[in-house]
C-alpha cells in the first residue's frame, strides 16, 4: 500500500498546528492564566514548551518518519529492533491508539455543539437567553443526552469527508485554510476587545506579573499539564502526521515552530477572552464548556457590535475544532490501513460508524468520558513512544533520524534532555495528574 504525504513543510507544520490548536487553547489556557497571575503563568508555561517542544514532539516526529507508520506500526518495528517481536509494541501502541479514538469520540460531541452555536449566532438564536442563567440552562440542554444528535453528526460528516480525500488533498489543503483564518479571526477579535471600556483592566493584568505565583508549586504542576495538552503529546497524533513526512524535512526546525504558533494561539485566546470578561465588569475563575457556551455569549451579548463578535469567535473555534478531530482521529483510521491492510475510504467508514454510534451513547456523559482518557492514558501513550524510540531504539538510531534532513544539528543535549528529563516529565503528569484529577 502506498502512503499519502504531506506535500511540503509547510503544509505538514500547518497541519500539526490545527492538531495542537484547540480546546486546550481556547477554553483552558485563558483559565489557567487567570488563576495563576497572568504574566507569571506564562514564565513555567513558556519554559515547558521549550523543553517539550525541543525532546518530545521533535521524537514523536522522528518516530513516526523513521517507522514510516503511525503508533501500532512505530512501536512494533521499535519492539522487533530489540528482539522482543512486534506483536508486543503493537500490543503497547492499543494505548495511544485507543485513547486517541475515545478523545475523539468524545471531542466530535463537543464539535456539535460548536456547529449548533455557530448557527445559533448567525440566526440570533444564540442571544435569546437574557442573563448567564439562562445561558446556562440553554447550554444544559444542548449538552443533555441526545440534545445535539444532528448537529454532532454533522461535525463527524465533515471530518470525516476532510479525511477521506487522504493528507495532502484533504487535511493538508483544509488546515491551509482554516489555520491562517483561525489567527486572523482571534486576531480580530482581540484588536476590537481590546478598544472597549474596561479592557485596560485585563491588560494591566495580564502584562503585570503577580510574582508571588511563582512560589505556588500548583503554578508550574499546571503549566506543565497545559503544556503537555496544548501541544498535543499523547504518542499518536504528533507521530502518525510525523510518519507522512517527507525525509529531507528539519525536524527539529518544524518542532519549533509547531510549538511557537501553538503558544501564539493560546496567547491570542487569553488576550481575547479575559479583556472580553473585564469589559463585563467579570472575572475569569474558571474555564471548560461553562466559560465558551455560557459566560462568554452572556458577555458578548452585552457588548457593542457583539453579534458579529459572537459568530467570528464561533466560526474560528470551529476550524479549530475541526482540524484537531481530523488529527483524533487519524491515529485509528491509520492504524487500520497498517494492520488490516484497508484502503483509506474503507478505514474512514469503519471508524466513522464507530465513532458515531459510540459518540451519541455517551453524549450526555462526554466530560467524565475524556477527562478518563485525556488525564490517565494520553500520558501514558507519550511515554511509551518516549521510551520506545529514545531508550528501546538506541541513542545512534535517534540521533539518525533526528539529525536526518536538519539544518543544524541538535547537540549532545539532546540525548540527555529527551531521555531523562521528557520521559520524567511524562512519569510526573501522569502522576500528578491521577492525584489532582487532571492537570492540562
Amino acid at each position: 500500500m502506498e502512503r499519502d504525504n504531506f506535500r511540503s513543510k509547510t503544509g505538514f507544520i500547518i497541519a500539526c498546528i490545527g492538531s495542537a490548536v484547540g480546546m486546550g487553547n481556547i477554553w483552558l489556557f485563558p483559565a489557567r492564566v487567570s488563576a495563576f497571575g497572568g504574566a507569571a503563568f506564562l514564565i513555567p508555561y513558556f519554559i515547558c514548551v521549550l523543553v517539550i517542544g525541543v525532546t518530545g514532539v521533535v521524537g514523536e516526529m522522528a518516530f513516526g518518519r523513521a517507522m514510516g507508520a503511525g503508533p501500532m506500526g512505530a512501536f512494533g518495528k521499535a519492539t522487533d529492533m530489540a528482539g522482543k517481536g512486534k506483536k508486543l509494541g503493537e500490543g503497547l501502541s492499543l494505548v495511544p491508539v485507543i485513547t486517541s479514538l475515545a478523545l475523539a469520540i468524545g471531542y466530535s460531541v463537543v464539535v456539535g455543539w460548536i456547529l449548533k452555536y455557530m448557527v445559533g449566532s448567525i440566526t440570533g438564536s444564540v442571544f435569546q437567553p437574557q442573563n448567564v442563567e439562562e445561558f446556562g440552562a440553554a447550554f444544559g440542554a444542548t449538552a443533555s443526552s441526545f440534545g445535539s444528535v444532528g448537529w454532532h453528526l454533522l461535525g463527524l460528516a465533515l471530518t470525516f469527508l476532510i479525511m477521506i480525500y487522504g493528507i495532502s488533498s484533504g487535511i493538508e489543503r483544509v488546515n491551509k485554510v482554516m489555520m491562517p483564518l483561525f489567527f486572523i479571526m482571534f486576531v480580530g477579535m482581540a484588536i476590537y476587545i481590546g478598544q472597549l471600556p474596561g479592557a485596560e483592566k485585563a491588560y494591566a493584568f495580564l502584562l503585570h506579573p503577580d510574582w508571588s505565583q511563582l512560589s505556588n508549586p500548583k503554578t508550574w504542576v499546571y503549566a506543565l499539564g497545559q503544556a503537555f495538552f496544548s501541544l498535543s503529546l499523547a504518542g499518536s497524533g504528533t507521530l502518525v502526521y510525523g510518519s507522512y513526512l517527507k525525509k529531507d524535512v528539519d525536524i527539529p526546525s518544524s518542532a519549533r515552530t509547531v510549538a511557537f504558533w501553538d503558544t501564539m494561539a493560546a496567547l491570542v485566546a487569553a488576550f481575547t477572552i479575559i479583556p472580553a470578561m473585564a469589559t463585563a465588569g467579570q472575572e475569569l475563575t474558571g474555564g471548560g464548556p461553562g466559560l465558551m457556551f455560557i459566560f462568554l455569549p452572556n458577555v458578548f451579548a452585552q457588548m457593542p457590535g457583539g453579534r458579529i463578535v459572537i459568530i467570528v469567535f464561533f466560526v474560528a473555534v470551529t476550524f479549530a475544532g475541526l482540524t484537531s478531530l481530523v488529527n483524533l482521529f487519524e491515529t485509528p483510521v491509520e492504524a487500520l490501513q497498517t494492520k488490516l491492510g484497508f484502503s483509506r475510504r474503507k478505514a474512514v467508514a469503519v471508524i466513522a460508524a464507530v465513532g458515531s454510534v459510540i459518540g451519541i451513547c455517551i453524549e450526555g456523559i462526554v466530560s467524565g468520558w475524556m477527562d478518563i482518557f485525556s488525564v490517565y492514558l494520553c500520558p501514558l501513550g507519550a511515554f511509551l513512544a518516549g521510551v520506545l524510540f529514545f531508550w528501546v531504539c538506541g541513542d545512534k538510531f535517534v540521533r539518525e533520524q533526528v539529525d536526518m534532513g536538519a539544518k543544524r544539528k541538535l547537540g549532545r543535549w539532546f540525548t540527555f534532555g529527551s531521555k531523562y528529563l521528557f520521559c520524567g516529565l511524562t512519569i510526573l503528569v501522569l502522576v500528578l495528574g491521577t492525584l489532582l484529577g487532571g492537570i492540562g
